[in-house]
């Protein structure tokens, strides 16, 4: 009685230990189902539907509000909560509201959601913002001619890049761009402060360019041509430029020589010597560094003949054997002598700034001496026969020139003394001197050392302005507005003054 009493005790307790058990275990399930299944009902999700679906597409900071639908086994929509997350990428997602909100970084987000064990993916991807900034790169130094080519790169406010195409220039240009952005420097050296341009609407940025002188590519050396008496000395001088003409230095070491003959030079310095032969010696004097070079022609005369003895005329600006006549507005800045006549009109109104000596034993020595000086010239040796050419628009070096009629000067005339201050130069005419032009003097030719000597009559036509010394036979005449640098002297005829005129001693 007692052990089946028992009996019934035991199944008892073993049925309560079942229930138990099946109660704890549905206990824990609820733990994993019950936020996800239908709230109305028991039923399980067997399906999510994400909507918007994927792949979707937000600009920077944007939003998009995700919703999902739960279905059971037999197609009824579930009322869940489902658990949403990210899963790779950038921006943040509500939990439990599915929406999303997309960070400042472009790139790829991919969101989940979780119910019932159940997983579902939507890709997003984050574009950059609108067009807020151009960058351009590099900011380079170039030499003239180099070459660069440029980049830009758009950003948004956050930073993002943004795809451009954008249109090249430059502004304020140091060179050209074609529409790639590849830049040539010009030929301008500086520096060119947001220069090149790269442009996407009404944005834009820029690069600065510094241009600097490119390599030596010429050589130039002056005086070119240079003329110098035999023996006659001539410092060269040699300057370096770029292919854009700007002046560079010289590489060292900078080496003279003479390539085509006509005297020797120092190798290191450039100091030319002239040697003996006379002549044109075409591109003789070189300077050379490395590969490029540069020369200067060398023309070598003879030797000038001495300067004639002025004996008692150096103060006399004009001499005359009869008359010395001024019309009026004339200025004379030296004596004027006459012998052996007497008559001096027109000053005033002319003005004489020295002394007059008429038909005076002062006068007379000056007639004395103006005859030596006349026959010295007239006696010089030709050293190159001019003809009947007019030699207005020539440039001479020292030397005696002849012609057995007139010497004609129209326009200028240029005389070159080959840096030597007692360069000579005497002009000896047949019969007549006309001038209507200048006389320009260079490389240390003085009007002292120039002797126009004719043997009949002198010219000098309206506005000349002469220089030299004028040697005339018979008369001399200066017309309206002549400057004389220089003496009018006559053996025996009258020296006329038009309205105007001013002499001046040299």
């Amino acid at each position: 009685m007692k052990s089946v009493f028992k009996s019934r005790i035991l199944r008892a307790l073993g049925q309560r230990t079942r229930i138990a058990r099946v109660i704890v275990a549905v206990a824990f399930a609820g733990l994993f189902t019950a936020a996800c299944k239908d709230s109305t009902s028991p039923r399980t999700v067997t399906t999510l539907t994400i909507s918007p679906t994927s792949p979707q597409t937000i600009a920077v900071n944007g939003t998009i509000q995700f919703t999902v639908v739960a279905k059971a086994s037999n197609g009824a929509v579930l009322a869940v909560k489902p658990t949403w997350s990210i899963v790779s990428g950038g921006g943040t997602i509500g939990s439990t509201t599915g929406l999303f909100t997309a960070g400042t970084t472009a790139g790829t987000t991919v969101i989940a959601v979780t119910c019932s064990g159940i997983t579902v993916n939507v890709t997003i991807t984050v574009t950059a913002g609108p067009l807020l900034t151009i960058t351009v790169t590099p900011n380079p130094t170039l030499v003239i001619g180099g070459t660069q080519q440029f980049t830009a790169v758009g950003r948004d406010a956050s930073g993002n890049v943004v795809a451009i195409t954008p249109v090249w220039s430059t502004v304020n240009p140091p060179g050209s761009i074609n529409a790639t952005g590849f830049f040539t420097a010009g030929n301008t050296i500086g520096t060119f402060a947001n220069t090149v341009r790269a442009t996407q609407g009404t944005i834009f940025g820029t690069a600065t360019v510094i241009v600097i002188a490119g390599p030596l590519f010429t050589i130039t050396v002056t005086p070119n041509p240079d003329t110098l008496v035999i023996g006659g000395t001539q410092q060269f001088t040699a300057v370096g430029k770029d292919a854009g003409l700007n002046v560079v230095p010289i590489p060292p070491p900078l080496v003279w020589s003479v390539v085509n003959s006509g005297g020797s030079i120092v190798a290191a310095t450039g100091l030319f010597t002239a040697g003996g032969a006379t002549g044109t010696f075409a591109n003789t004097v070189r300077a050379t560094s490395g590969a490029i070079f540069g020369s200067a022609t060398v023309v070598v005369i003879p030797t000038p003949p001495p300067i004639a003895p002025l004996g008692s005329l150096p103060g006399v600006g004009i001499l005359a054997g009869s008359t010395v006549t001024c019309i009026t507005g004339g200025i004379v800045n030296a004596d004027i002598d006459i012998y052996a006549g007497t008559a001096l009109v027109g000053f005033g109104p002319c003005v004489l700034t020295g002394t007059k000596h008429l038909a005076d034993a002062v006068a007379q020595q000056a007639q004395a001496d103006l005859l030596i000086l006349y026959n010295t010239e007239v006696a010089l040796p030709c050293g190159t026969v001019i003809g009947t050419a007019d030699i207005g628009g020539s440039v001479l070096p020292a030397g005696v020139y002849c012609s057995g009629s007139t010497i004609g000067v129209t326009g200028n005339l240029t005389l070159d003394g080959g840096g030597d201050p007692n360069a000579t130069f005497v002009f000896q005419a047949g019969s007549s001197l006309t001038g209507v032009g200048n006389i320009i003097l260079i490389n240390r030719a003085q009007a002292k050392n120039v002797f126009w000597v004719n043997a009949a009559a002198a010219t000098i036509g309206v506005g000349s302005a002469w220089q030299g010394n004028i040697l005339a036979v018979s008369s001399i005449t200066l017309n309206d507005n002549v400057t004389l640098l220089g003496r009018a002297l006559t053996r025996i005829g009258a020296v006329t003054l038009g309205n105007n005129n001013v002499i001046t001693l040299p």
